[in-house]
């Protein structure tokens, strides 16, 4: 299942940031998601992803950039 949202947050020296979906829930990422393999995203990117349970919690997986409407 793939969703859309936007980045809301990135730390480029950590590599850690949170996409949030359209619903508002946001779900944390590590810089090795995005599927381009660039290592940083710029916030405010408009992405599709996975939601993916690890250690718990949902994250973001499979980032890469929302088609265009």
């Amino acid at each position: 299942m793939h969703l859309i949202g936007a980045v809301t947050e990135f730390d480029d020296p950590a590599g850690l940031g949170v996409v949030t979906a359209g619903d508002g829930t946001a779900y944390p990422f590590h810089c090795t998601e995005i599927a381009d393999g660039t290592r940083t995203i710029a916030v405010g990117t408009s992405v599709e992803f996975e939601p993916l349970a690890r250690l718990g919690q949902w994250e973001a997986g499979s980032i890469r950039p929302a088609p265009k409407a």
